[in-house]
């Protein structure tokens, strides 16, 4: 079972959606007791970085995501602000994102170029990994935001984005992946790359 936790920062009828149309079996959470069986767990997200963390803390959520993500080392995909939250902490804010992986949140700046960015854009492989392993080369995904990621170990890149600078568009370390754009929104790339992700192996 696929777990998807509500931060209230966006709708989660894209996500479930196209998990549906999958044909995966999906859950949102409503109780810590869904978190403690969860087999996968998404973290989507749009929105403030603070608001989001601070939502995690007051829902009592935070301490138990760690032990089911560090500790059983459930797979977990976070979606645009959610894979920001898996970064040490953003620009935006003054809260301590989750520190699942060793990098930081910094905000797109120009002058000549519009922000957020915006759009479709291409992403190029930067490791072999099961979420990406299928993905055609031309893959193309939807993004909005005004923020990127920036992994302190190069490692932890698994795909890069070119737009004002070169960003980290997924993520990866162990049982953590991310993503900056929307697969939810990006037609049969995006399909493919929750369904690699639906049928990872359990923890």
């Amino acid at each position: 079972m696929i777990t998807i936790i509500d931060l209230d920062l966006c709708n989660l009828g894209s996500v479930l959606n196209m998990l549906k149309k999958i044909g995966k079996s999906v859950t949102v959470l409503s109780s810590a007791e869904d978190l403690k069986v969860a087999k996968k767990i998404i973290l989507p997200g749009v929105g403030s970085f603070d608001n989001a963390m601070k939502n995690l803390n007051e829902s009592g959520l935070k301490e138990l995501l760690i032990e089911r993500v560090i500790t059983d080392k459930v797979p977990i995909l976070g979606i645009c602000l959610g894979m920001q939250l898996l970064t040490n902490g953003s620009e935006e804010g003054h809260e301590s994102g989750l520190g699942f992986i060793d990098a930081q949140t910094i905000k797109f700046q120009s002058d000549t170029m519009k922000i957020p960015h915006m759009g479709w854009n291409s992403v190029t492989k930067k490791k072999s990994h099961a979420l990406i392993d299928n993905l055609e080369e031309d893959a193309r995904f939807y993004f909005v935001h005004s923020y990127y990621v920036k992994c302190e170990n190069p490692t932890d890149t698994l795909t890069t984005t070119n737009y004002i600078c070169e960003f980290d568009s997924a993520i990866q370390k162990d049982n953590v992946m991310g993503v900056q754009f929307h697969p939810e929104k990006s037609h049969q790339f995006g399909m493919q790359l929750m369904k690699n992700f639906a049928e990872l192996a359990d923890a």
